[in-house]
């Protein structure tokens, strides 16, 4: 489980993709401090296991299924992602519940200066596997938002400079494809309510 409170950005050091599954090195920088083998890290938003350690570098082994749905196939050596560390008990929740299980890949729309900040508009996955609603929370990438203005397939975000400054947030440009994970206690009550 993690919060969406991002603590570092690192960078692809290696990625090879097959068909069925890809093995990815990130370079965790001050993460690297105390993490082991089989320790979670979010990775863009994604949950991922550390399968090896060296000088610095974690490698991930992805499934199928995480590729399927999330924009792990395009990722390649030099991108930056978003990382957070599990949450131990008694941490702060400073976000949202963030699962690290991605719904679905959205695009970011657009983005103009709002204030200090930002204003970023998305634009959902077709096929209605991600819902959002107003004042609700979803992870972009990892990074915990509230949604606002959401309309139709299209939601909106206020980003404060702080996060823009220490994710790849600020960086993005519109066009870019981001994972999204909504609400997970969204996801129980749609699950209760469609019987399933």
């Amino acid at each position: 489980m993690f919060t969406g409170i991002i603590e570092h950005v690192g960078t692809i050091g290696a990625a090879q993709h097959r068909h069925d599954a890809s093995v990815l090195e990130v370079e965790l920088g001050p993460l690297a401090d105390g993490t082991r083998l089989g320790d979670s890290i979010c990775t863009d938003g994604i949950c991922l296991t550390v399968t090896a350690l060296e000088a610095g570098r974690a490698r991930f082994d992805v499934s199928a299924e995480t590729r399927r749905k999330s924009t792990i196939p395009s990722w390649a050596a030099g991108r930056q992602v978003n990382l957070e560390r599990a949450l131990r008990v008694g941490d702060r929740l400073g976000g949202h519940l963030v699962g690290g299980h991605v719904d679905g890949v959205g695009r970011l729309l657009e983005r103009r200066r709002e204030g200090d900040g930002e204003r970023l508009v998305f634009v959902l996955p077709d096929g209605g596997a991600v819902k959002v609603v107003e004042k609700g929370s979803v992870a972009i990438d990892g990074v915990s938002l509230t949604c606002w203005d959401c309309r139709g397939a299209r939601f909106a975000v206020a980003v404060v400079p702080h996060t823009l400054a220490h994710t790849t947030l600020g960086g993005m440009r519109a066009g870019t494809p981001v994972n999204l994970e909504m609400d997970p206690v969204g996801r129980w009550v749609e699950r209760l309510l469609k019987g399933d």
